[in-house]
This record gives C-alpha cells, sequence and structure tokens, in this order.
C-alpha cells in the first residue's frame, strides 16, 4: 500500500510518536474498512445532515457524534498507532472522557476479540490527538478501533510499521447491520470506552455489524427520524427510545405509530422493542413500559410473528443493579455487559 504523504505532501502527518519504521495510513482507503458510520461535508457522521436536521436540531446537534463507529484490518505491525481530528469534544462530569471522546482497540489472533488497551485523550483535549499501543510480538491480528461516543472526528489516521503486511478485515459473521435506535444509554452514555456499550459488546459476542442511532435526550420518535430508518438496509431493529419521550402521552402517541410504519416498509423484519433498563419503577415509568408492551401484544394480536419485547428491569440483573449506573439512569460498564448478554440472548434466537 503507498503511503499518501508520498502522493500529496499535504497529507503528512506530523507525530510525537516514536516507533520505528512508523508510518500513517489514512483509514478511508484500502484495505481500512470504516464500519458504522458515513464521510460527509469532512466528518464522519451517522446519518446525513441533512435527514439530521430534518427531524430536529438537538438530533442535527449530535449527528456528527461517532458513536458505533469502527475501523477494521488485519496487521502484524507490532504497534497500532492514532492520530486523531476532532472538532466536537463530550466531556461531561459523569462520564470518563476515555469514552466520551477515545479511541478503544480490540485484537483478534483466532481465538476472539481481546481487549488490547485505549487510546486515551489528554484532558486539555480540544481539536484531537495522538496515541500509540503495542503489541508483544509482530503475529497477524485483526484490529477494531472503536470510535468515541460523544464526540465528533474529522479525520482518523492509523500509524503501523511501514515493513508490516496490511489486508482487510473479513466480513462480519453478519454483515447486515442490527440498528440501534434510542437515547442516551443507546448512545454509551455512560461507557468508560467505546467498546464497552452494549452494542459494541453483543457485536463483538455474535460477530455482528451495527448502526447507532442513539441520541442523547433527543431520540423521541419523530416521523422524520422513522422515514430515515425505513430507508435502511437492516438485519433487525432494535427500538428503544422510552427515556427520550418528554411525556407518558407523547409515548403513547408515537410509539404504536412508529412501530406501524417500519412494519409496513420492512414487513418480515425482526423488531425488539425494549423499555428503559431500570429495576425500582415509579408509577409513571411502570405507564410507560405499558405502552411499550401494548405495542408488542397488539402486533401479536395482529399476527406478527416478527416482534420481540425485552422489559427494561430484565436488562440490567437485579443483583448488580445497585452498582449498575453512574447516576440511577446511564449504565456503567457493569449495566452495559448486563444489557448486552440479555440482548445477545434474544438476538441468538432471532438469527
Amino acid at each position: 500500500m503507498k503511503n499518501i504523504s508520498e502522493i500529496d505532501k499535504n497529507f503528512k502527518v506530523e507525530t510525537k510518536i516514536e516507533r520505528e519504521n512508523l508510518q500513517f495510513f489514512d483509514a478511508e482507503t484500502s484495505p481500512f474498512r470504516i464500519y458504522g458510520l458515513l464521510r460527509e461535508n469532512g466528518r464522519f457522521c451517522r446519518m446525513p445532515e441533512e435527514a439530521a436536521k430534518g427531524v430536529s436540531d438537538g438530533v442535527h446537534g449530535l449527528y456528527a457524534n461517532t458513536a458505533g463507529g469502527r475501523v477494521r484490518f488485519r496487521t502484524n505491525s507490532p504497534y497500532v498507532a492514532i492520530s486523531a481530528q476532532m472538532d466536537g469534544i463530550g466531556k461531561m462530569p459523569h462520564f470518563a472522557l476515555s469514552g466520551s471522546a477515545g479511541f478503544d482497540l480490540y485484537a483478534d489472533e483466532g481465538s476472539g476479540q481481546i481487549y488490547r488497551g485505549t487510546f486515551v485523550p489528554p484532558f486539555d483535549l480540544e481539536k484531537g490527538y495522538e496515541s500509540v499501543l503495542d503489541f508483544p510480538d509482530n503475529t497477524e491480528r485483526l484490529i477494531t478501533i472503536n470510535f468515541p461516543l460523544y464526540s465528533n472526528v474529522t479525520k482518523l489516521y492509523i500509524g503501523l510499521d511501514s515493513h508490516s503486511m496490511q489486508k482487510p478485515a473479513p466480513d462480519y459473521k453478519y454483515e447486515k447491520p442490527v440498528v440501534y435506535y434510542g437515547s442516551s444509554i443507546t448512545q454509551g452514555g455512560c461507557a468508560s470506552r467505546p467498546g464497552n456499550s452494549y452494542q459494541a459488546i453483543v457485536s463483538r459476542r455474535l460477530d455482528c455489524n451495527f448502526i447507532n442511532l442513539g441520541f442523547s435526550g433527543n431520540a423521541k420518535g419523530e416521523d422524520a427520524m422513522t422515514d430515515y430508518i425505513n430507508g435502511l438496509d437492516m438485519s433487525i431493529f432494535v427500538m428503544d427510545y422510552d427515556h427520550n419521550a418528554p411525556t407518558v402521552e407523547h409515548l403513547a402517541a408515537t410509539h404504536r405509530r412508529m412501530f406501524q410504519k417500519i412494519r409496513e416498509k420492512h414487513p418480515t423484519l425482526p423488531i425488539i422493542m425494549m423499555t428503559r433498563p431500570k429495576v425500582h419503577l415509579t408509577a409513571e415509568e411502570k405507564e410507560r413500559s405499558e405502552i411499550v408492551r401494548k405495542t408488542y401484544l397488539d402486533a401479536l394480536d395482529a399476527g406478527d410473528e416478527h416482534v420481540c419485547f425485552l422489559q427494561g428491569s430484565d436488562l440490567i440483573h437485579r443483583e448488580v443493579w445497585e452498582t449498575a449506573t453512574v447516576d440511577n439512569v446511564h449504565p456503567n460498564d457493569s449495566g452495559f455487559v448486563s444489557m448486552a448478554y440479555t440482548l445477545c440472548d434474544l438476538i441468538i434466537e432471532i438469527i
């Protein structure tokens, strides 16, 4: 593979990383493969900007957060470096910067994906950063790098030993993506690193592709969002926006309508409906849960054989609940593992 900086000097990546034979490659060029993201207007994004604008100002403000993005490739380089350019950084008091703005790396040497480390951003992060992870040898590995959950990435370069082999990653076992739509929890808040969002855990366990359409505070079952989702080629659709419906009445007015519009376009698509992952429910939360459950039961009564329901109180196991969130709402890593394993059991039945 030709070093892009030898073709166009404007692409030369300045770095302070010191590794033998270090050479940077554009993550958007072969053999690297980007998953879960589009490329538009000089940045990565999860849906086209015009579509995001058509939903709401809130979705437009979050559409370029790179939750669910991944770059995959094979290499025997003894190290992997990144140089990331960013124009929006998510910093919150209850959310580790390594999750909201960091990248992490998994390597598969033939026995499953192993967590090899996080490209931890500096605390004073503003416009991007660089970092490197070392391996003990030059074994050939399948590399998966997860993008930040709550920040915008405009450009990503991958640094490898220039003498190393670089190959495309194989397809996922289930290449057609699972599409997740929902709240800040769906977007990944508050995992300590991107690979610990529940969708990323499911993806590693089942070797399945996915798209993350979680929009913090802004998943409200809008018709414009439904229309966008209807245009996607999906293997499964996970419907998880209970938390962001502003009122019980709003959820009742939109939940069944969103489901029916997607079902009309995709008559045999497996659809999983989930309520908020919480064990101790208030009266209002129980009412919301019943609204989602009614959509499910009405679909069953209508003869729909491709619909499933997950009660939120079953997503995070009761025995771990008291330590499973950062604020009684957003899961920590323990909470996301519980959610992922419960969801995996259902997805395995479906696929």
